[in-house]
């Protein structure tokens, strides 16, 4: 019996968006990736990078939609694998395990994918499958076309930039 990862997939510029899937754990990344742009309805034109994540969704190790043609000259992670050499059960050990699948590079949008559950497949079920899907994604840029400024992040640190402080406080009592 196969195992299966449920993940769940969310955007910082649509609060309301999220979609949870059910995949293999031996599916590989290429093939995640294109499950993922097909589930929002975008285009398969566009380069993306899926990149392993700590807590804080800081960028770890990178996955590319397209082979650059790079070798490691070591076991460093430095240089970027293409996904198609690399499946989830390689990259996702634990449970809320996290990863950014960076789906428009040139603006450097992305989505935040979080480990939910590991499981066994369920019989007579087909996988990949969508589980929930709430709220609309964001649209994909198409040439000519921006994506809209700022997220939820960047409104939320502009209003924690416009604390005044108390100027009588002297640090150096």
């Amino acid at each position: 019996m196969s195992m299966i990862f449920k993940f769940r997939m969310l955007s910082d510029e649509a609060e309301d968006f999220v979609r949870d899937y059910e995949v293999p754990y031996d599916m590989n990344l290429a093939d995640f990736h294109a499950y993922l742009r097909e589930s929002v309805g975008y285009s398969p034109a566009e380069m993306a990078s899926i990149f392993t994540s700590d807590a804080e969704w800081e960028k770890l190790r990178e996955f590319t939609s397209v082979d650059m043609g790079l070798e490691a000259e070591d076991d460093s992670f430095s240089v970027p694998l293409p996904m198609e050499r690399v499946s989830l059960g390689q990259i996702m050990h634990e449970k809320f395990g996290r990863l950014v699948y960076v789906f428009d590079i040139f603006h450097e949008r992305q989505f935040f994918i979080e480990l939910l559950e590991t499981k066994f497949a369920e019989e007579g079920v087909t996988y990949p499958r969508i589980v929930t899907e709430e709220g609309e994604p964001p649209l994909q840029c198409t040439p000519g076309k921006e994506p809209a400024e700022g997220s939820i992040f960047d409104e939320a640190m502009d209003e924690f930039g416009e604390f005044e402080g108390d100027d009588t406080y002297d640090d150096e009592q």
